[in-house]
């Protein structure tokens, strides 16, 4: 396939296939970059996202020997094999005051199998496997903190993926490669055998028999070629493609790291990163999230963007990259920044993205689901703030950006439609709704524009009465004191139905006070008929002619009809 023939359905919607792909290998790179983020931006728009969290690496200790780690290491004389629970919480708890919202917990795959001194310690702490302590370490922190548990333990048997759910809203599993070659001997994955391309996948395809979100990815310049890598991104996509949970793809790049035998390898380069970037983007659906860390490319950010991606993936504002130290994380603001400079807004998410936070009941333990919905809004990112409609609290300003509002033509559009005075179609309505950051603060002033434009500096309001004739209902919404229930549940009081003198009476009352208007509302009850919301409105018209009616909801005029 030649870049010209990157055509309007690859961008939109239909997926690369694998000879579209292999076709790709060495083509130019421009036209693939554009037609990847366009394809981006069909999806995600101005998003670009994050999630703050704070690195817990639960154990160092590996049975693997993978050529390029310096996370893991055998045992240390005088250290312990793990974390305690109470070092767990510190560092939970430090991330909590930084505002984190996300407890990655990353750790060595099962070193009790290879190391006597791991298994003795386990035992001492309650436990016979470290994917147990790592259950009871990741519940204790949500108990403690509230931070949601992401798990990347390694390799995971079917039983381990279910029994680590009810501990985590989401779990992850780098693919790396599925390439069987990289584990021969001589190549980085020898004597690994959890890096073995037919464990991992069986691993990701548990998590998706268990309804698990899961993250996983690729890692690139580790003596893969290309066609290798587009043959891992496949394997990724059916099994997503069969279940539907893999929530991101990881394009990570490796970097040589002193003291490991691939120390004098060369790195990938950009050039190659972002190509396998974009095919990532071509080969899934517009809605797959594509991440790339932020700290391992440092000063080609906007390229990263440019590329396809729409998330940086978990950024620390406390802990360092246990698994790249000499990479340290950019400062928050210096990424928000850097992600406007490139047209873009940076968002926070949670560990779990907000399809799936939108159907936790699916997705998610309900262990930890109520926690979860507390903390989201109703798009599925988190709540950037604690206020709520009937509290006390300070309002937030929501409005404010980095400065200019980096917002594309398609929002431009919308908001100059909306000021010419022309009907917003359903699909704009939907857009304004879930803009935020800068493109929220474009709708702001946009609105105000409109605000001083019909109304100048002028703020009415009405002096009214609430008129509740009855709080008996039919319905039974959970948000509404009028829902049917006990009443110490409900807190709706004891049921009451006004008598027409007494709605008459209110009226009355309201008009003598000042009042110019009476808000009738109520229940909907089982005996009313249209000709009982006639007789409310004559009684508050006989008792006060000159007073405004604003009267029955859709549920009462459809029933009274």
């Amino acid at each position: 396939m030649r870049p010209a023939m990157l055509s309007d359905d690859l961008v939109h919607g239909r997926n690369l296939s694998r000879e579209e792909a292999l076709a790709l290998v060495n083509c130019e790179l421009g036209p693939l970059l554009r037609a990847a983020a366009r394809r981006r931006d069909a999806a995600h728009g101005s998003i670009v996202s994050y999630s703050r969290k704070v690195f817990i690496p639960l154990t160092k200790l590996c049975r693997d020997v993978c050529h390029y780690c310096t996370f893991a290491h055998p045992p240390r004389k005088n250290e312990r094999a793990y974390l305690s629970l109470d070092e767990v919480l510190a560092i939970a708890r430090a991330g909590q005051a930084a505002g984190c919202k996300e407890a990655l917990f990353t750790l060595g795959d099962q070193p009790e199998l290879r190391y006597r001194s791991a298994a003795d310690e386990l035992l001492r702490l309650g436990h016979r496997t470290t994917l147990s302590y790592l259950a009871e370490a990741a519940r204790v922190v949500h108990e403690q903190t509230g931070l949601l548990p992401h798990l990347n333990p390694g390799h995971l048997a079917p039983a381990d993926v279910a029994a680590l759910r009810g501990a985590s809203v989401s779990q992850g599993l780098m693919l790396e490669s599925a390439s069987e070659r990289l584990c021969q001997p001589g190549a980085p994955h020898y004597g690994s055998p959890d890096k073995h391309p037919r464990a991992r996948l069986a691993s990701i395809q548990a998590a998706g028999e268990q309804r698990v979100p899961f993250t996983s990815g690729i890692l690139i310049g580790i003596g893969e070629t290309r066609d290798e890598r587009i043959d891992a991104l496949l394997a990724l996509r059916e099994l997503n493609d069969r279940y539907g949970h893999i929530q991101e793809v990881i394009i990570q790049n490796f970097r040589p790291k002193a003291g490991t035998r691939m120390a004098h390898s060369p790195p990938p380069s950009l050039e190659d990163h972002l190509w396998t970037i974009a095919i990532a983007r071509l080969l899934f659906a517009p809605s797959m999230n594509i991440q790339a860390p932020p700290n391992l490319s440092p000063g080609a950010l906007s390229r990263l963007i440019d590329a396809g991606i729409n998330d940086w993936g978990g950024v620390s504002p406390v802990t360092p990259d246990h698994v790249n130290p000499e990479a340290p994380w950019p400062a928050l603001d210096a990424l928000a920044h850097a992600t406007n400079a490139a047209g873009k807004q940076l968002v926070e998410r949670l560990a779990i993205y907000p399809a799936f936070a939108r159907r936790a009941e699916k997705w998610v333990d309900p262990a930890l689901r109520t926690s979860l919905l507390r903390r989201i809004d109703a798009d599925g990112w988190p709540r950037s703030d604690e206020w709520s409609p009937g509290t006390r609290t300070r309002l937030p300003d929501c409005a404010a950006g980095l400065g200019a509002p980096a917002i594309g033509d398609e929002l431009s559009a919308i908001l100059a439609r909306a000021q010419a005075g022309v009907a917003l179609g359903e699909a704009d309505i939907v857009r304004l709704f879930r803009c935020r950051g800068d493109e929220f603060a474009a709708v702001c002033a946009a609105a105000d524009e409109l605000r001083q434009a019909s109304n100048g500096e002028t703020v009415s309001y009405v002096v009214t009465r609430n008129i509740n004739y009855t709080n008996i209902c039919y319905f039974k919404c959970g948000f509404c004191a009028f829902s049917k229930g006990k009443m110490s549940e409900n807190l709706r009081g004891r049921p009451y139905e006004l008598s027409l003198a007494e709605v008459a009476r209110r009226a009355r009352e309201a008009w003598e006070r000042g009042a110019s208007e009476v808000c009738m509302q109520g229940g909907i009850h089982p005996r009313y008929s249209g000709a009982t919301y006639i007789e409310i409105c004559q009684a508050v018209k006989g008792a006060a002619p000159g007073i405004h009616v604003h009267a029955f909801s859709p549920l009462e005029v459809h029933q009274g009809a």
